[in-house]
């Protein structure tokens, strides 16, 4: 059956469109090649030491993921219990890069985005059980980490006592692929005069005694992060499909010749009452962007909107393809997750029609605050690039 479908692509690559050519060479892949999953670093690391990991992905096959599953332990400092915080869970990493075969980056971005991101591309809780909405489903940690799940595949105390120890357990998916059937942005990596590198950074502020608790895993009294056991496994794509006539590995072209992009951007400087411009960067199709904003850079400056006029995405000639109030935006999320997000959080779903910064040029987030005092907003961004304009991919200012 292969090989007739190799002798029919053959036989009509002249008469297609390059859309067509890497369907139809997707499909190939996808109907013969093998999913194998293997394990490419295991080992304990003190993160309070040294909380920087680098690991080097195996040059094998058409890699779709990583998933990385960090065990550790966590001491509370002294003088008062430790509370999970409403973000947890996702900031034991606070940094996730990668860097492909060309040396581009392609993800680099926080823990917390990739587990919002798995949550919004399968509309539930990542790798959560059915039950979460006995949590409190503002909590993401919560989501994660779902009471009175049997296996503790995701873990947390809630409350660490003073100078206690205590145990957590995060899992997250790096994603190279788009999903299992869309390839985009998968790297076929059986070469061997290149390498890649997959950075992980611990979080050395994953405890934090007062203040914004954005990056932070317990709040409440200082703490340690003395050890963490991590496993990391690479997702791949084995035995490619090969031409009969010439004996080369059928790859969709267009495919591996796509970058999939995490990555994230921090603005100050937020005025109140005035439009501010959150750009999106030209020549790419953005799939989603997830804004966090904290109107007073503290703990209280998360909330659920109370703080905003409204959130627009603005295109080049000052049109609003949509504007509306925080709790509008609320609503949209719900319809996604199934739940809310944590405060502060907002979510913008252009998963369908994706947002095509080479047909239009210098979109932007528009956000207006009503309250703003030392005000941030972090932009995490997915989005798809073809490899050959990445290097013009410039950005007005806003």
């Amino acid at each position: 059956m292969v090989k007739v479908m190799q002798q029919q692509a053959a036989q009509s690559a002249q008469q297609m469109s390059p859309k067509q050519l890497n369907a139809m060479q997707r499909q190939l892949v996808l109907g013969s090649a093998i999913e194998r999953t293997q394990v490419i670093y295991s080992g304990t690391v003190n993160p309070t030491a040294n909380n920087l990991l680098n690991i080097v992905p195996q040059n094998v096959g058409l890699i779709k993921r990583f998933i990385i599953e960090v065990t550790g332990t966590f001491t509370a400092g002294a003088g008062a219990n430790a509370t999970l915080t409403d973000l947890g869970l996702a900031n034991v990493l606070s940094n996730i890069t990668f860097t492909d075969l060309n040396n581009n980056t392609r993800i680099n971005t926080s823990g917390l985005h990739l587990a919002l991101l798995a949550t919004a591309k399968r509309r539930h809780p990542y790798s959560a059980t059915g039950d979460y909405n006995t949590a409190n489903t503002n909590s993401l940690s919560q989501m994660l980490n779902v009471p009175p799940a049997q296996w503790p595949v995701f873990q947390a105390q809630g409350t660490i006592d003073t100078t206690g120890n205590g145990t957590v357990r995060a899992v997250y998916e790096v994603p190279l692929a788009y999903s299992d059937d869309d390839l985009r942005g998968s790297i076929y990596a059986n070469v061997i005069n290149a390498t890649m590198q997959l950075s992980l950074t611990f979080n050395t502020n994953a405890f934090t005694a007062a203040g914004d608790t954005v990056g932070a895993v317990y709040t409440g009294v200082a703490g340690t992060f003395p050890s963490a056991q991590v496993t990391v496994t690479q997702v791949f794509l084995d035995q490619l499909p090969v031409n009969q006539k010439g004996g080369a590995v059928v790859l969709p072209i267009l495919d591996i010749s796509t970058v999939y992009e995490l990555k994230n951007s921090m603005f100050t400087a937020i005025p109140t009452g005035n439009d501010f411009p959150i750009p999106y960067s030209n020549f790419r199709d953005f799939l989603s962007t997830f804004v966090i904003f904290n109107s007073t850079g503290t703990a209280a400056g998360r909330t659920a909107g109370t703080d905003l006029n409204y959130l627009a995405i603005q295109s080049a000639n000052f049109t609003n393809l949509i504007k509306a109030g925080p709790l509008y935006w609320a609503k949209l999320a719900r319809d996604v997750f199934n739940s809310d997000l944590p405060l502060g959080i907002y979510y913008f779903n252009s998963r369908k029609k994706p947002i095509s910064t080479t047909q239009y040029g210098n979109m932007e987030i528009i956000l207006n605050a009503s309250a703003a005092n030392n005000a941030y907003a972090i932009a995490l961004w997915e989005d798809m690039a073809l490899l050959n304009t990445l290097t013009s991919a410039g950005s007005l200012a806003g």
